[in-house]
């Protein structure tokens, strides 16, 4: 059962200021845990800054966002791409009189619960639990903030906001909503999130088909000459060339990639404020009775689709990718089979959580780990020579 707070009386000028069709921390639909208020911080604020404390947080520098982390040291991390991710959806939740913590608050939390070696493990880890009820990231960032956390005396997890939690749970099936209740009823009435939440979902794509792009240049695995052939990217890289004719090299890189990202905010934002007016929703329950608010005009989504196109054809799908996202899957793999197989090879606080469910604690286990952790276990419990 959730608890609701009672009306807080510290309202910031910049909650005044929230459109009235915006998340209200005064409002908020409450914890699973009832807990006092504090002084000086809204509920949203207090979200953010558990999510930030957090164990499952500080893992995201080592998990992966395309390439393995020990690949280099500039390449995007599920981190970087975190912190990327908040900076534009704080940029537009202003615009658009959001609530800013909130949209922070569900975009830092929105990647916890990946594995190691980005979506190569997932796959791995899904296809291992697949007779156990299956794995998947989105889900597993709600386990980690409601159940896997251990900081607070009172409860497990970081007992965030139904909000917060709401606009982690991205997508989900009627099978899992009808388990998880409250937090997932959207998915059974087909009804949105908060605009906040549908916000951080296309700032998340914005964000890392842009910075893949960087990074598969860095990597030198697709080239300039290539991305060239897609439509978005060429506008903006002779928008570059044209205001710095002698640019080349990184900096005509930065130049067009930081180009591309201020056209798609401010798409976002415009047709995203065009949608909003032209539904007038005067509360978030009307919010969540509209359709999608939050989008893309459909050039720019069409020219969004042929980006993604581009990336899964030459940067995903490289063999050098595929070589490191096989290696992935097998340590994944083979981790968990061997712990299935003997299960006081897991730390002792996991064999006590195995006692219960043997294949979801392994699965915590491994999805908890992140990329230079996974190999190094997998090295102790396969290797002959010391590690």
């Amino acid at each position: 059962m959730l608890f609701r707070s009672p009306y807080c009386l510290l309202l910031t000028r910049q909650m005044l200021k929230l459109a009235p069709y915006a998340a209200q921390a005064a409002a908020t639909r409450g914890r699973l845990h009832r807990e006092a208020l504090v002084r000086g911080r809204s509920e949203y604020q207090r979200d953010r800054d558990r999510i930030i404390h957090s164990t499952a947080f500080r893992r995201l520098e080592y998990k992966t966002q395309v390439f393995v982390n020990h690949e280099g040291d500039l390449f995007r991390t599920r981190l970087t791409h975190s912190l990327e991710v908040a900076q534009i959806s704080r940029s537009i939740a202003r615009q658009l009189n959001l609530d800013e913590d909130l949209t922070e608050a569900i975009t830092l939390a929105h990647d916890l619960g990946h594995t190691p070696f980005g979506h190569a493990g997932q796959d791995a880890l899904n296809a291992c639990m697949k007779p156990y009820g299956g794995f998947e990231h989105n889900l597993q960032s709600l386990r980690v903030v409601d159940h896997l956390e251990q900081r607070y005396g009172g409860f497990d997890g970081l007992n965030l906001t139904y909000e917060t939690r709401e606009g982690i749970l991205k997508h989900c099936s009627r099978k899992n909503a009808l388990l998880l209740g409250d937090v997932a009823e959207r998915f059974i009435q087909r009804r949105r999130p908060s605009l906040e939440a549908q916000l951080v979902n296309l700032s998340d794509e914005l964000a890392y088909n842009n910075h893949d792009v960087d990074d598969g240049l860095r990597s030198g695995l697709v080239t300039l000459e290539q991305l060239c052939t897609v439509p978005i990217f060429k506008r903006h890289h002779d928008l570059a060339l044209e205001e710095f004719p002698k640019l080349n090299g990184r900096r005509l890189v930065h130049e067009t990639v930081r180009r591309m990202i201020s056209t798609l905010v401010l798409d976002l934002t415009t047709q995203s404020a065009a949608n909003i007016k032209k539904h007038a929703p005067g509360s978030i329950d009307e919010v969540r009775r509209a359709p999608a608010l939050v989008s893309f005009s459909p050039r720019i989504e069409k020219e969004q689709l042929a980006l993604k196109q581009f990336l899964r054809d030459n940067l995903y799908q490289h063999y050098r990718v595929a070589r490191m996202s096989s290696k992935a899957r097998r340590i994944v793999t083979e981790l968990f089979n061997a712990l299935l197989a003997e299960p006081k090879l897991l730390p002792p606080d996991f064999q006590t959580r195995a006692r219960a469910d043997k294949p979801r604690a392994i699965a915590d286990y491994i999805a908890g780990m992140t990329d230079r952790y996974a190999m190094l276990e997998h090295r102790r419990l396969f290797a002959v020579e010391p590690v």
